[in-house]
C-alpha cells in the first residue's frame, strides 16, 4: 500500500468550544482528529496519532496549552492511529472492554498496519501495545478542575471497547470511529481474525448518542460538526443493512456486496472509502 505520511499536524488546532480544541485530521489517512479539553487543574487529550513520534508532537503541545497543568490521555477505541502512542503519556485512562481489546487484539493489530509498509511501518517501528494506567468499570467523570468530562463506554459497535468522550458544559461530543463525516462507515470485519463489530449494535448506539443532542460533535476522521454528523451515519447505517438484509437470503454474498455497493455508490458518489461497503455487508449478512 502507497499510502502518504499520518503526520498529526499541531499546527492546525482550532477551538471548537470554549477552552475545547481539535487538532484536525486534514483529510489524511490513518490521522484522527485529536482532542484536547481544558480544565483548571488538568488537560485531558483524546486519542494519540499513529505511533511515538505522534504522540510525542501531541503531548508537547498539550503540554504547552495545559501550562503546568496534569495532562491525561484516553482513547476512543484500541485501533492504532487511535491508541498507539499512549506509552508516551504519563497517565492513560480506558474503560475495561477497551483495555481488553488492547491486550486480547493489540498485537495483532500491530503486525497488521506495519504490513501497510512505507510511512505506516515506519511511525510503528519502535511501538509496542500500550498499556492502561487507569482501566474504569461502568461510567467515569474525571474532574478536570471546575469542569467534568464523561468517559462513557457505547458497548459493541466499530468495537467492543469503544468509548465516546464528554464534555457536558460545552456541548461537545468526541465519537472516535462510531461517526466520520464523508467517509461510508469502518467496519473492521475480518473473519476468522475480528469479527467483533456489529452493524446492528452500531445503529442502536447511535439512536442513543443522538438522544443526547450534542451541539458539537467530533468524529473519529472527517470534518467537525453537529447533530447531523450522527443523524447521517445512523441513516447510512440503516440503509446498509437494509439494502443488505433484503437480499442476503436469496443471493451469494458476493452478489450481495456488488448490488448493495452500486446502490450506495449512487446515493453517496462523493464519499470516501467505498472499500468499508463489502465489510459492512458481509458483518450484515453474518448478523
Amino acid at each position: 500500500m502507497n499510502l502518504p505520511d499520518p503526520v498529526v499536524d499541531v499546527s492546525g488546532a482550532v477551538e471548537v468550544a470554549a477552552d475545547v480544541l481539535v487538532i484536525p485530521n486534514r483529510d489524511v489517512g490513518l490521522v484522527p482528529n485529536v482532542g484536547v479539553v481544558l480544565g483548571r487543574d488538568a488537560v485531558l487529550v483524546v486519542d494519540t496519532g499513529l505511533g511515538v513520534a505522534n504522540a510525542s508532537e501531541v503531548l508537547a503541545f498539550a503540554l504547552e496549552v495545559a501550562a503546568g497543568r496534569r495532562v491525561h490521555l484516553t482513547t476512543t477505541h484500541f485501533h492504532p492511529e487511535h491508541a498507539f502512542g499512549a506509552s508516551v503519556f504519563p497517565s492513560y485512562v480506558v474503560n475495561r472492554a477497551q483495555a481488553a481489546d488492547l491486550s486480547r487484539k493489540g498485537a495483532g493489530y500491530l503486525e497488521m498496519f506495519r504490513g501497510f509498509g512505507g510511512f505506516v511501518a515506519d511511525r510503528l517501528a519502535d511501538v509496542s501495545v500500550p498499556v492502561p494506567d487507569v482501566v474504569f468499570d461502568g461510567v467515569c467523570e474525571l474532574d478536570l478542575g471546575g469542569r467534568a468530562v464523561v468517559l462513557r463506554p457505547t458497548g459493541r459497535g466499530h468495537t467492543l471497547g469503544d468509548q465516546v468522550i464528554e464534555v457536558p458544559d460545552a456541548g461537545v461530543l468526541f465519537t472516535g470511529d462510531l461517526a466520520e463525516t464523508g467517509q461510508f462507515a469502518i467496519f473492521p470485519w475480518f473473519p476468522p481474525h475480528d469479527t467483533d463489530v456489529s452493524g446492528v449494535e452500531w445503529i442502536s448506539v447511535m439512536d442513543r448518542l443522538i438522544a443526547g443532542s450534542p451541539r458539537v460533535v467530533v468524529p473519529g476522521h472527517g470534518s467537525v460538526g453537529d447533530l447531523a454528523v450522527l443523524q447521517g451515519v445512523r441513516d447510512y447505517l440503516r440503509e446498509l443493512r437494509d439494502e443488505t438484509w433484503r437480499r442476503r437470503s436469496a443471493m451469494a454474498l458476493d452478489e450481495v456486496v456488488a448490488e448493495v455497493r452500486a446502490v450506495l455508490i449512487e446515493r453517496y458518489p462523493e464519499w470516501a472509502g467505498r472499500e468499508w461497503i463489502e465489510r459492512g455487508v458481509g458483518c450484515l449478512c453474518a448478523e
